[in-house]
């Protein structure tokens, strides 16, 4: 049984009127337009709509599965006897049993003189390389690699910023059958620790420093003892990040220089230099891990595999994001967050990516729409909190760059706020397929996301992802429509995590995410699923508030506060009271504004109208800051620890720690 609810029912009622609507030319040229030609052409299937589509993917998912690995043209160098093998539990399924392929091949397929890479970093020029040129160098840094002993199965791990050494020692890495696993170089050392001590590397790829913000961070005594404390001691090559006229030079017993590591001698012979062994490995074999964020304890290792992200990426980037060849893709990202494993798959199409690493405010807010135009960026991507702080600096991109490649812009890391999409439809370009998309670390991909022959409506994700068996349940696991819940995935899907690191009866992977709810994936978010058979993300599950014993996401108190030009950002959290939870508001202020009683008033006037009187906080706060995870989440458990006078686990997690010292023994939440 469904439940169902009326829109207008709803205080925070989805919009029926779509921000935005592809035309006949942009529908017929989209990538996801050839693949329903080609179910047709080569397996007589039609659909009337999208939705038709998705319930055929997920009720039929062999054929589908099977579908989007002939369509993107995959390579197995041994076929798979079939494409799913159940197992007695939902992580047990097997992908393609049998078959064999190499991520990294496929991700260097393309050759030729185009560009593949086009790298920026603050104060650092512009650098290209170009397919060919690409090949070259991960046929470098692979022999740096054997030479190293890295054998299929090894861990080798890099501390990075967001730069082509980066990609290159990645994809050398993943064409040995190696195992990759990365953290950007603001980490800090019991962070680092906390991870590359758990899965032991036996190469690490570190930097001697980085820019940001117009600072240069040094990074050198952080990578020596980083070295010096890992257990196995691993060969350590470092990526010299600062002046090239005065190179880096490591201390004795202290690694090789990138240069010295790649050692070119070894590929003098091959005048094309393009020779890479790719090594065979299983569909389900490890390729990357990954890092839970770490609040609540030391990070958790995600293994995901070779087949299952390579099969789920061209997917979302082909079909989802319209991904062509020539294309160029940028993400704002750093090495320790999903979305640069999912940016560099855009490789496998033959498109080019855009690489930023710095602020993406410094000098000032144009930084990355310049790159944008001068570049012809084609998909732009970025957290939704960047955006939210576009609207709140006052900057608006359309007055300084026309964008006239730009087709699609791409979100994630909160929800995106419903008057957010309409900022970015009138200030950055009204013609834009604005695709909020929602999955995360634990399955490398998307649950939900965007769709260039869709409408856009403020506040949601244009739909399910083809093969994701998405729903919303209740408590007790039962269908709702309409109506808040629970987010799950019903089936198994291809890049679900293979299992956790050191996990070997897969006691932490059914804890987190099938202890919830019995044979069905669990992703602890809360979610409705709309009219328009969108999504819309209220936030994280275990943020939830729960006053009088309703569930209230913490995204539908965020769109209302920051919409005040007074309020730069917001955190709420639930403190327990009197035998019941009420709802505590943290604001930081724009700079010279103050947090006045007459705007407490409007806040909670404003939240009160727009929302239910159950989100009206009890207390509003005013903070400096809002304490942030290294890939730039608010951590709201963390506070509200620390206002209950409880441990935070690990604040190694959080990018400014020093911000919980605001919210600890706050006399107003005596009373």
């Amino acid at each position: 049984m469904v439940a169902t609810s009326s829109p207008q029912a709803d205080s925070n009622a989805y919009s029926q009127t779509p921000l935005w609507e592809p035309n006949e030319d942009r529908i017929q040229k989209a990538n996801i337009t050839a693949f329903l030609s080609y179910l047709q052409q080569h397996h007589h299937l039609t659909f009337d709509d999208y939705n038709a589509l998705h319930l055929w993917s997920v009720q039929n998912s062999e054929d589908f599965w099977f579908s989007i690995a002939q369509f993107f043209q995959m390579k197995f160098h041994k076929p798979f006897t079939k494409v799913r093998q159940l197992g007695k539990q939902f992580y047990h399924t097997q992908w393609f049993p049998g078959s064999t392929l190499n991520y990294a091949e496929h991700l260097l397929r393309h050759k030729g003189s185009d560009i593949a890479l086009i790298t920026y970093a603050e104060r650092h020029p512009r650098k290209t390389l170009s397919f060919d040129e690409l090949r070259d160098q991960v046929a470098a840094c692979q022999a740096g690699l054997i030479k190293a002993g890295i054998k299929p199965g090894d861990p080798v791990a890099g501390l990075l910023p967001n730069c082509s050494e980066a990609v290159i020692a990645m994809l050398a890495t993943t064409a040995l059958g190696a195992i990759w696993s990365s953290c950007s170089p603001d980490f800090g050392l019991q962070g680092v620790l906390d991870r590359f001590n758990q899965i032991n590397p036996k190469v690490l790829f570190a930097t001697n420093g980085y820019l940001y913000n117009g600072k240069e961070m040094d990074t050198v005594s952080r990578v020596e003892n980083i070295q010096d404390q890992l257990s196995n001691t691993p060969t350590l090559v470092w990526v010299d990040f600062f002046d090239p006229n005065q190179p880096f030079t490591p201390k004795t017993g202290y690694g090789l220089t990138w240069k010295d590591f790649i050692n070119k001698q070894e590929n003098a012979s091959n005048k094309n230099g393009h020779c890479i062994h790719f090594e065979p490995m299983a569909f389900n074999a490890p390729l990357f891990i990954l890092y839970s964020s770490g609040t609540t304890g030391k990070p958790k290792c995600i293994v995901h595999s070779v087949g299952g992200t390579l099969i789920q990426h061209l997917k979302e980037l082909g079909l989802h994001t319209d991904l062509k060849p020539n294309d160029r893709l940028f993400y704002f990202t750093t090495c320790g967050w999903m979305m640069w494993n999912w940016l560099i798959s855009g490789l496998a199409l033959g498109s080019t990516l855009i690489l930023y690493d710095g602020s993406p405010m410094a000098p000032k807010p144009k930084v990355l729409w310049k790159i944008a135009e001068d570049e012809g960026i084609t998909h732009f991507g970025a957290s939704a909190k960047y955006y939210a702080s576009l609207n709140k600096f006052n900057y608006f991109p359309k007055k300084h760059f026309q964008l006239s490649n730009l087709r699609t812009l791409l979100s994630t890391g909160s929800p995106l706020a419903p008057e957010t999409f309409r900022f970015l439809y009138n200030n950055v370009k009204d013609d834009l397929c604005i695709a909020s998309i929602s999955g995360g670390t634990d399955i490398i991909s998307c649950f939900s996301l965007g769709n260039p022959t869709l409408p856009v409506y403020a506040g949601e994700l244009q739909c399910k992802g083809l093969g994701m068996d998405v729903d919303i349940v209740d408590d007790e696991g039962n269908a709702l429509h309409q109506v808040k819940g629970e987010l799950v995935c019903r089936s198994p899907f291809p890049s679900m995590p293979v299992g956790f690191w050191q996990d070997p009866e897969n006691k932490k992977y059914q804890a987190a995410y099938f202890d919830r709810f019995q044979g069905i994936w669990s992703q602890g978010d809360y979610g409705e699923i709309t009219s328009h058979q969108g999504l819309i993300i209220y936030g994280r599950s275990d943020a939830v508030l729960n006053p009088g014993g309703v569930r209230i996401g913490t995204a539908e108190i965020y769109q209302q506060v920051e919409s005040f030009d007074e309020v730069f950002e917001t955190v709420a959290v639930g403190q327990k009271w009197k035998e019941d939870e009420r709802i505590i508001l943290f604001v930081v202020m724009q700079p010279k504004t103050e947090l006045t009683d007459a705007l407490k008033t409007a806040i909670k006037n404003r939240i009160k109208e727009n929302a239910t009187p159950r989100h009206v906080p009890a207390k509003i706060i005013e903070v400096p800051e809002i304490p942030k995870t290294l890939s730039g989440k608010i951590v709201e458990l963390a506070i509200r620890n620390v206002i209950h006078g409880e441990p935070v686990k690990n604040i190694e997690a959080l990018v400014n720690p020093q911000a919980l010292e605001h919210y600890k023994e706050l006399q107003t939440l005596q009373t």
